[in-house]
This record gives structure tokens, sequence and C-alpha cells, in this order.
């Protein structure tokens, strides 16, 4: 089966004679030879005439061929016309015709608008506050209703969830918090150097590993790395319908799922963060003995006098609220999630950026709070 194109001028009507099989294995080569013909004779003509007589086939394909043609002449403001079609192929170049319109009539996207963005935005905010604070809601008579009946806790679940979070989490938690320390100590010392005073490094990392950064660096890693995994747990449970077959069998989600997540993160957050400070100081001792000639005796002579026990405090206080955010967001983006690859993926994603957002936004909160309160 072959297919040609023939056509010819006719005073100002531009006649087009399709000939043989417009099918989708010919689509390539019939779109070639209808855009040079139409280009050879478009200046002259004002009128298009297709003549259907001599086609033995034609498909979608073959349609949608003539029907963009013909739509090309009819917004230039010229006619176009049918000849020798039959009514079979009349209706589909109809159908193909009214799916183009269609197609066409899609609502272009609006103009950005400032003030409809900073309002969407804004009930954005609200409706992610009330999914977390329902959560929340839900976490608290959850637990309330496991103190009141300790047999429907689920232990293992707990301890399995705190060796995923915690415990596997220890080596890359050390190793980056061991390096933050030789940076900070390095560059402390480096610049404390022109004044002479290089034996203040061991205070400012003392105060900085205490404090801020051994928790904060800790928290960010948990978000990234264990906050993404919750929120793809139960994102996948949520595609395949299990947290559904879960609420049929009469269990509830939140005591099976969620719970002993939340819970695990607010054990093991507090320890990490410990963990992760003497990491700290001990990647900046060294450094210090290595850069500064500041002996380990001397580094813990000096951080004896420049920290006590207020700066470890300090820090640990904050580690079950950021634990607490970053379960709550887990858990709630992975119950968003639809029934695509795609939602999971977008709500993975928006777990660890909000996490990693509110765990900076907490820190600065409690900031301000020990400086108004002097602690």
């Amino acid at each position: 089966m072959t297919s040609d194109l023939s056509y010819e001028l006719v005073g100002e009507r531009f006649v087009l004679r399709p000939k043989g099989v417009w099918a989708i294995d010919q689509a390539a080569n019939l779109d070639r030879s209808l855009q040079k013909a139409a280009g050879d004779q478009e200046s002259r003509a004002r009128r298009l005439e297709i003549d259907l007589s001599d086609l033995e086939t034609l498909d979608t394909a073959g349609a949608f061929l003539l029907v963009r043609l013909e739509k090309a002449w009819r917004e230039s403001g010229r006619d176009v016309t049918y000849v020798g079609a039959e009514d079979g192929r009349e209706t589909l170049i109809e159908r193909v015709r009214v799916a183009l319109k269609d197609g066409e009539s899609l609502p272009h996207p609006k103009k950005s608008n400032v003030f409809a963005d900073v309002g969407q935005t804004v009930l954005s905010i609200i409706a992610d506050a009330r999914r977390i604070v329902t959560m929340l809601g839900s976490v608290i008579l959850e637990i309330l209703h496991v103190i009141l009946h300790p047999g429907s806790a689920r232990f293992y679940a707990i301890i399995t969830q705190m060796e995923m979070i915690g415990l596997r989490a220890v080596p890359i938690v050390v190793l980056m918090s061991f390096i933050i320390g030789a940076i900070l100590a390095q560059q402390s010392a480096f610049q404390l150097r022109y004044f002479g005073a290089e034996v203040f490094s061991v205070d400012l990392l003392g105060i900085l590993a205490l404090r801020e950064i051994s928790l904060l660096l800790t928290a960010i890693m948990v978000a990234g790395r264990s906050g993404s995994a919750i929120t793809a747990e139960l994102g996948s449970m949520q595609m395949r319908e299990e947290i559904d077959a879960l609420r049929v069998m009469g269990m509830d989600p939140v005591n099976v799922l969620i719970l002993p997540r939340i819970l695990a993160l607010l054990i093991v957050l507090p320890l990490l963060s410990f963990i992760a400070a003497l990491a700290t100081l001990a990647g900046g001792m060294m450094m210090l003995w290595l850069y500064s000639g500041i002996t380990p005796d001397a580094f813990i002579a000096r951080l004896h006098d420049a920290v006590d026990m207020t700066s470890l405090l300090a820090g640990l206080y904050k580690s079950p609220f950021m634990a607490l955010i970053i379960g709550l967001i887990a858990c709630t983006e992975g119950m968003a999630v639809g029934g695509s690859a795609e939602s999971l993926g977008r709500r993975t994603t928006a777990s660890v950026v909000k996490a990693i957002f509110m765990v900076i936004v907490v820190d600065g909160l409690f900031a301000v709070f020990y400086a108004a309160i002097g602690f």
C-alpha cells in the first residue's frame, strides 16, 4: 500500500488530492509532502479544496494532517472545502477537528498576580498548620490511650524505629560532627591568632557545639535521613491502600504507624545530639592540637572553665521539640500522599524542606527565649 499527494493551482483555488493510504505508518512522509505542497502554492491561492475521491484509506493520523492544514488556512482568513468525502471519513475528520478545537480551547495560564500568589501561599500555610495540629491532637490522644491501656503500646515497633532512626544514624552523625568541629576550631584559631588569643577558640567551640551547632546539624541530618524515610514509608502504604486495610481490620494507623515513629524520634534525637556534641568537641580538640599546639589536657581544662552544665542542657532542651516537629511533618506529609508516584516524590521533598525550615525556626525562637530569660 502506497501513499501519494498531488496538487494544482486552478485560478485562485488550490486543489489538493490525497491518494492511496494515509495512515500512521506513512505520517512522517505525508507531513513533509503536505508542507511542501502548501508552501509552494499558499501565497497565490485564496481557497483550499481537498479532494478525497482517490483516497483508499484514512486513519486518525492522516485526518490530523488534513485538519491541521485546514486550520492553518482558516486562521489566515481563507475558505477550505472537502470534495468526494464519504460519510465515514467526514465523521472522522469532524471528530479530529473537534478534538483539536477542544485542545486549543484550554484556558491559558493566568498572568502572575502578586496578591493572588500571596493569598494562595497563606491559605497553603494555614492548611498545612491545620493538618499538623490535627496530627498532633491524634498523637496526644493516642499517648493518653496508651497510658490508660499499657497493653496497647507497641514496644517492639518503638525499639525497631529507634534502631532505624537512631542507632544506624550514629556513624554519619559522628563523622559529620567530628569534621564540623575540626573546621570550626581551625577557622576560630586562624582568626583569633591575629590577636594572640587562640586559646579562646576552645571557648567558642564549646559554646557553639553544646548550645547550637551539634543539635542543629543533627536535627537537619535526621530530618533529611529519617524524616524522608518516614514520609516515603507512609506514602507507599497510602498508595497501596494498606492504611485503609488497617482501618478495615479495626486497627488505628496512629497507634500502629505514627506513634512508634514519633516516640522513637523523641527518644533518640537527644541522644544523637549528645553524641554529636562529643564528636564535635573531639574534632575541635584534635584540630587545635595539630594546628595551634593546644594539648588535650589544656583543651579540657579550658573547656571546663568556659562551659558548664547549663550550656549542655540549653541544647538538649530543644531536641524534643525538634524531634516532635520532624515527626509530625514527616507523618502528615506521608498520610497526604495520593495515588501516584509523582505525589509521593512531591510529598517527600516537601517533608524534608518543611522539617529543616521549621527546625531552624524553632532554634531561632529558642535562642531569643534563652536570651530573654538569661539562660
